[in-house]
């Protein structure tokens, strides 16, 4: 948010729903950055950045307060209503865009316009085991749209039990792995076959899984959904694609990252255009 006659800047740095957000000041990185920008930093957290809106842009009308984010400003709806706030108070912006994960996947051959709607796969509980985002998934691929899969990330997450007492306590941070968000493709499938139904996504339609896209460990493996479910990725953040119908080009791009080359040989599940 600018104000042209500041006096200082204020810097907010948001870290939810990054894997930036356990270790930032526990590892250094935040004295590191306050130190890049010359600036004291305040983390901004997923409840502060939700719930404490307000307190971002009280002092934007005497100064410049700039909240910096990982990935695209408006990744989040958050960050749209931070503006909506700003707007009504009269307190001028301004946005510097960045890249985000939502055109970044474009790393692993597959073209951008060529993908569907993206959903989200969270993580499954004992008693809780949604299956909305297949049928969007399927609904992708039925239309010859890719699918990206964004992975659920639980970070200061709260149990039920401190949550009702209203305990500030928070369960140990985890991040969906590829492997995972594979399992439960895997698992639905199963469900939907037992139900009657011929799923459109089969263990051998062709997904793309990636790990820590546009660091320099950044790494890429291609094969079936039945691959993806033992893929070893290391380190979040993950991410999973489930491929559509294919341009030979993207299919020969995607081969420079298979798991297996038979993978993509005789593969009756493999579209292409």
């Amino acid at each position: 948010m600018e104000h042209q006659d500041s006096i200082r800047i204020k810097f907010t740095f948001t870290d939810f729903c990054q894997l930036r957000s356990c270790s930032m000041e526990s590892s250094g990185v935040l004295q590191a950055e306050e130190e890049f920008y010359g600036k004291e930093l305040i983390l901004a957290d997923r409840e502060m950045v939700e719930q404490e809106a307000d307190s971002l842009l009280k002092e934007a009308d005497v100064c410049d307060v700039a909240f910096l984010v990982v990935g695209d400003p408006f990744g989040a709806t958050t960050h749209s209503d931070l503006v909506l706030r700003a707007v009504k108070l009269g307190i001028p912006y301004k946005v510097i865009h960045n890249a985000s994960i939502m055109n970044a996947v474009g790393c692993c051959g597959l073209q951008l316009y060529n993908f569907g709607e993206t959903v989200s796969i969270v993580f499954w509980t004992d008693t809780w085991k949604p299956e909305s985002f297949f049928d969007k998934i399927e609904k992708n691929r039925q239309n010859g749209m890719h699918t990206l899969c964004l992975l659920d990330i639980k970070v200061k997450e709260q149990s039920l039990e401190n949550l009702m007492k209203g305990r500030k306590i928070y369960e140990p941070p985890r991040y969906m792995s590829v492997n995972q968000a594979a399992e439960q493709l895997l698992a639905i499938i199963q469900n939907r076959r037992l139900q009657g139904e011929k799923p459109e996504i089969t263990e051998n339609t062709i997904c793309v899984g990636l790990a820590r896209v546009g660091a320099l460990d950044e790494k890429i493996a291609s094969g079936t959904l039945q691959q993806m479910s033992t893929v070893e990725l290391g380190a979040p953040l993950h991410s999973l694609i489930v491929t559509g119908t294919m341009h030979p080009l993207e299919l020969e791009m995607l081969k420079l990252f298979s798991v297996d080359s038979s993978s993509f040989e005789n593969n009756a599940d493999q579209r292409t255009a």
